[in-house]
């Protein structure tokens, strides 16, 4: 059993508490920059796009995540809506104190972070599906070390559990169905949901990168971050059934709704793409689509001497001189030909 129950603050500078929350999301956002980069390069994509568009998606999913998160706990909220968009609490006193960066939902942020990212792809007329199988390993690599912050928040766990891994989460942590004094604190641990997610994240992680690795896979462009929502969908889908006090519509879980739905339009997608003939009609079109990108950047147009006007230069130089380069070897006009005949 783990007895550990953490302080949620790892340091302070001056009076600002900095989070093992904020840190762990830190590390993570590091973590998948780095493999994007790498995964962009070995791809033979422009790593600079990750750099100018990754900020960009970030704050999409962190807003998309904290509307999800707000909604599914609109009970902490609806009394104090400022604390729903500002990372506060209010004190006893009337007063507002900082509180940290805490309280996403994945959902939302899969949700707005995909679409803002389809957004980019066309503003920077690169690939869609190139860059879905690009970003689709950072998602699991940012889930597995983002979920550690939910250790140091104690939130984000099941019901009881005898397991040698169980958790503690002390009495100001607990939910309305387990509380100390009918759960004791010295005797009750908890099943880590979060730890479960992470590890599904890291394990979701080497899969996808080994399957972008494999070229007989059979996969086409866009597969692996098909493959991220199902996976990503069914270990929500069956962690949903160890909460409590969840977000539901007509008494069902919303999580495991939008789950469920992650997991049928991956799962409908890629037995289409799949079908009689289409796997290399996509593959045509990807190949198609960057090759028509290349021609559309206007940097491209600039840098490249389509109208041969440097050779005019040149011979326009060659005639007011009435030199040449010594290092010219081009051959001279051919001598008349003699008549055989």
């Amino acid at each position: 059993m783990i007895d550990i129950t953490p302080d949620p603050i790892a340091f302070t500078i001056g009076s600002f508490p900095v989070h093992w929350y904020g840190i762990c999301y830190a590390v993570g956002l590091v973590a998948v920059y780095l493999v994007l980069v790498r995964e962009a390069r070995r791809r033979g994509q422009d790593p600079e796009i990750v750099g100018n568009a990754m900020i960009i998606v970030a704050i999409a999913a962190l807003i998309g995540g904290r509307i999800y998160h707000v909604i599914d706990q609109w009970a902490l909220y609806r009394d104090d809506l400022i604390t729903a968009i500002l990372p506060i609490v209010r004190q006893d006193d009337g007063s507002y104190a900082f509180a940290g960066f805490s309280g996403l939902g994945v959902p939302g942020g899969i949700i707005t972070g995909t679409i803002v990212a389809w957004y980019l792809t066309r503003r920077y007329k690169v690939s869609f599906p190139v860059w879905a199988d690009i970003v689709a390993p950072s998602l699991f690599v940012m889930q597995a070390i983002g979920r550690i912050g939910n250790f140091f928040n104690q939130e984000l766990y099941g019901p009881p559990t005898s397991a040698p891994w169980g958790i503690a989460i002390d009495c100001e942590h607990r939910v309305a169905a387990y509380t100390c004094d009918v759960f004791p604190l010295a005797t009750t641990h908890f099943h880590p949901l979060f730890l479960y997610e992470s590890l599904s994240g890291a394990i979701g992680a080497v899969v996808l990168l080994w399957l972008a690795r494999r070229p007989r896979s059979g996969l086409v462009p866009g597969d692996l971050l098909l493959i991220f929502f199902v996976w990503y969908g069914a270990t929500r889908f069956v962690l949903e059934f160890m909460r409590t006090e969840n977000w539901t519509f007509f008494g069902i879980p919303t999580a495991q709704i939008i789950s469920a739905a992650f997991v049928v339009v991956g799962l409908i997608l890629l037995w289409y793409r799949h079908g009689p003939g289409r796997p290399a009609a996509i593959a045509d079109a990807v190949a198609s689509t960057e090759d028509d990108d290349d021609w559309d950047d206007e940097d491209d147009w600039e840098e490249e001497d389509v109208d041969g006007s440097d050779d005019l230069d040149k011979v326009d130089e060659l005639d007011e001189t009435g030199e040449t380069d010594e290092t010219d070897n081009r051959p001279g006009p051919a001598p008349p030909s003699t008549p055989t005949g």
